[in-house]
């Protein structure tokens, strides 16, 4: 098993979270997944179904992506670390 590169990683999940959180919001001002995005917008300040709010939501899903990403392939590395020696 190899390592992750932690700020591929980072980036990577950063980058996914925001595009879904912008396609949801956007998605949702059509009419479909609106209690998802009300549900979200409880946690992301000015998250709404509307072209804006979805910029917003991009925002906010990839700074919070972004430190999911770096804490998952980190504690990935050292985990894979300390049990390939055994």
């Amino acid at each position: 098993m190899n390592k992750l590169n932690v700020k591929a990683f980072t980036l990577t999940c950063g980058i996914t979270w925001g595009l879904f959180m912008l396609l949801l919001a956007w998605i949702s001002s059509f009419g479909w997944g609106i209690r998802d995005v009300s549900v979200i917008a409880g946690l992301y300040l000015g998250y709404e179904p509307t072209f804006l709010g979805g910029i917003v939501g991009a925002l906010w899903g990839f700074v919070d992506g972004a430190i999911g990403g770096f804490i998952l392939s980190y504690f990935y590395n050292i985990f894979l670390k300390k049990f390939k020696n055994k």
